[in-house]
């Protein structure tokens, strides 16, 4: 006989006994649990994230002039209006190449700082960043402690043609041509001159963003790849950009809203939009047409299509980081 318990020889195994998981009862602490802890902060997001979305979309299929309860219904005209209105696509147009060049210029110069800082000491001896490299760190983070609206008062006064700083130093040291450049009334100089506030005021968080990034990574892969010979161009693409992808993308991801946006800054330096509306924004046009024109209907409008801009540049986002690697690391 077989004793109980045992399996005769060569019978494949009896299969383990699934334990059905009991449900724990719905007590008052539980139920109490999920509204305070689950369903309040849903609310709260439905109602003063989700709503407002909903209602801008009703509004930009509206005639609404923002200061009366009466509006019609004109369904999807006030987007035909807008694509076909000069001065909202060259805003959109200003939109996008602030949402390329800010990210990517200030990605750039924050990881080259924070490559210095940290791991662009001596070639030799143990791995370390430059001398001094806290000083750095609390120089270039200085700006971002700055209000947006300050930045672009001081940088609008320091472009000023007639009394800024920046025209003053350029004709002391020889240049006389630059006596009355107005660097914000210039066609071709006065987007890259907002460009370049946004950058100043934004890359030393972002250095320091990445400091604390670069200083989890273990040391000994850098030390691994100096004695395999690599410089300091090798590692930085082969060890430290590889290990800080994830903060990368969302880094990306922050600077992209916010060039897409970019309200206070190009309304600080250029309340106009510039010359021949090179430096208007979405935002701009938006703000005009509601509370200059009464065209909330419209201004809507040009609320939800910079919404979905937003959303695609944060798809993309997505989608270039996971072609381009981020794929084998989430599979890894």
């Amino acid at each position: 006989m077989i004793p109980v318990g045992e399996t005769t020889p060569g019978a494949p195994p009896a299969p383990p006994k699934v334990r059905r998981r009991r449900r724990r009862p719905l007590t008052f602490g539980r139920i109490s649990f999920f509204v305070v802890f689950l369903g309040l902060p849903l609310a709260l997001y439905l109602v003063f994230v989700i709503w407002p979305f909903v209602q801008a979309f009703y509004y930009s299929m509206t005639n609404w002039s923002g200061f009366s309860s009466s509006m019609d219904f004109v369904g999807l005209d006030n987007y035909k209006t807008l694509f076909h209105d000069d001065i909202f696509m060259k805003a959109l147009r200003n939109n996008i190449i602030l949402g390329i060049v800010v990210p990517l210029v200030t990605i750039v110069l924050a990881l080259a700082l924070a490559t210095m800082v940290t791991v662009g000491g001596a070639t030799s001896g143990a791995l370390k960043g430059l001398r001094h490299s806290s000083f750095y760190r609390v120089i270039s983070f200085f700006p971002y402690t700055i209000p947006a609206i300050v930045i672009g008062i001081i940088w609008s006064r320091i472009y000023d043609p007639s009394n800024g700083l920046l025209n003053g130093v350029l004709t002391k040291v020889g240049l006389s041509g630059f006596a009355s450049y107005a660097w914000l009334g210039e066609t071709a100089v006065a987007l890259p001159a907002s460009v370049f506030v946004i950058i100043w005021g934004f890359v030393g968080f972002y250095m320091v963003l990445f400091v604390a990034a670069i200083k989890g990574i273990p040391a000994e892969l850098y030390d691994a790849a100096r004695v395999d010979g690599a410089g300091r161009l090798r590692m930085a693409f082969s060890v430290t950009i590889p290990l800080i992808r994830d903060t990368i993308q969302t880094a990306y991801i922050y600077l992209g809203i916010l060039a897409l946006d970019a309200f206070v800054y190009m309304q600080a330096l250029n309340p106009g939009g510039g010359p021949d509306n090179r430096t208007l924004t979405m935002s701009q046009d938006l703000f005009n047409t509601a509370f200059k024109k009464g065209q909330f209907g419209q201004a809507s409008a040009m609320g939800v299509l910079l919404a979905v801009v937003t959303l695609v540049f944060a798809a993309l986002v997505f989608l270039v980081n996971y072609l381009t690697g981020g794929r084998e690391r989430k599979g890894s």
